[in-house]
């Protein structure tokens, strides 16, 4: 497929995180072709594309769930490998994904430090809940996330504080430096909705902190990320700046991408066997 990036060149602006000529394959199915991507310090980055065009396994490649057959990754211009989700935590990578990894019968304080209580006492360690509490509100209060009660079960919660829970502990790592949100907004409300997208623009205008965000709704993506690129067939085909795009450029180059598609396998020769 040939490649229309059009996004400008910043060169002004560091590159936190930069991907080149990643592949992956499943067995005999290729996912990646030799995909480049990068991502700005600070910025909001928007990744949109059709089911199976290989958002979802560039994300599980970025957390180091999976190891790309090949290509090279580089973090503040150093390149790294992520051979596991600890790896990737080391140098400075969260993932929220959909189903947000919370344990719906834990408070909102427990799950915000799922993993990393704090404990005080000696040779008997005991959870300090006096301490978790007043982070998790002074972590929560710095967002501007509205939840009354930190101490009521997160199965209580609407889906928009569910969200921003996630993100909240996901922020608290030491050194995170990329958030990776999967679908932050499926299935919410417009209420909620604007909750995250206040949020997650929040984030990065208050850190140096640079987003990856995947959604199919073209609309979200117009009101809080700063870039898109859309990923086709294991290559990103569309880089651009949103400020100089529309959604209905938007929308009409998906369209016309699929026609094209389309044709292109209207083209291909009848195999043997085939009907």
């Amino acid at each position: 497929m040939t490649s229309e990036v059009e996004a400008k060149d910043r060169s002004d602006v560091e590159d936190v995180l930069r991907i080149e000529d990643i592949s992956m394959s499943f067995g005999a199915v290729t996912v990646l072709r030799g995909m480049d991507l990068h991502l700005r310090r600070g910025e909001i980055l928007g990744l949109v594309g059709d089911n199976g065009a290989g958002k979802s396994t560039l994300v599980k490649i970025l957390t180091g769930y999976h190891t790309p057959d090949g290509g090279r990754v580089y973090i503040d211009g150093e390149e790294v490998r992520l051979r596991s989700v600890q790896d990737a935590r080391a140098h400075g990578i969260e993932t929220v994904f959909q189903d947000l990894a919370l344990v719906d019968e834990l408070s909102v304080f427990h799950n915000l430090f799922l993993n990393r209580e704090h404990t005080a006492g000696g040779w008997f360690r005991f959870l300090n809940n006096r301490s978790m509490r007043a982070a998790a509100r002074r972590c929560l209060d710095e967002m501007a996330v509205d939840i009354p009660s930190i101490d009521v079960p997160v199965a209580k919660l609407s889906g928009g504080q569910r969200q921003a829970i996630a993100v909240a502990r996901a922020i608290q790592q030491k050194n995170i430096k990329i958030l990776l949100l999967d679908e932050p907004l499926a299935a919410m409300g417009a209420k909620e909705t604007a909750l995250i997208i206040r949020l997650i623009k929040g984030l990065c205008r208050n850190t140096d902190i640079s987003v990856i965000v995947i959604d199919h709704n073209y609309g979200h993506l117009f009101e809080f990320c700063d870039r898109v690129n859309v990923i086709q067939q294991g290559q990103v085909t569309l880089d651009k700046l949103l400020s100089e795009t529309t959604l209905t450029e938007l929308t009409d180059f998906m369209v016309e991408s699929y026609h094209r598609q389309l044709d292109q396998a209207d083209a291909l020769p009848d195999l043997p066997g085939n009907s």
